[in-house]
């Protein structure tokens, strides 16, 4: 099997000095290795490129064959760090806590611990500011607007 430190430390090695960071790496037992990664200003093909070519010339094929797929973080993808956070402060997020019910409503803050939504409220109840830590987070994924 492909060593996951190897490759992370290809990539780590590729993404250093930049604003573009490992978001997420998986590799299965298959040797399928699948790398996303996220920028401060956005992604874009030549990002991936340059980071699949990495890893494909320092692992030997002769050795072990494997699959790479490099990606961004879509557009869709849940958010998982707080440098992704903070890079959508301003937008609409749609946040799904552990305990509780899934709410709406603009990222405000996004610290080192946790983030801030405030909901647009209702005829019936004000806008609220939420408070969540991010490990208590299930899910937060920016809603795209057209």
């Amino acid at each position: 099997m492909i060593d996951k430190f190897k490759v992370l430390d290809i990539v780590k090695d590729v993404l250093e000095g930049s604003d573009k960071y490992l978001v997420n790496m998986k590799i299965t037992p298959d040797n399928r290795i699948f790398v996303d990664i996220d920028g401060d200003n956005g992604i874009n093909i030549d990002d991936c490129i340059e980071v699949s070519r990495a890893i494909e010339n320092s692992l030997n094929r002769d050795e072990e064959d494997f699959e790479l797929n490099v990606s961004s973080a879509g557009a869709d993808s849940p958010l998982k760090m707080p440098r992704q956070y903070r890079r959508h402060v301003g937008r609409e997020l749609s946040v799904e806590p552990f305990d509780g019910e899934k709410v709406e409503g603009r990222l405000t803050e996004a610290g080192d611990t946790q983030f801030t939504i405030k909901t647009k409220g209702t005829k019936k109840e004000a806008p609220k500011e939420l408070t969540f830590a991010y490990e208590d987070v299930k899910t937060a994924r920016v809603i795209i607007q057209f």
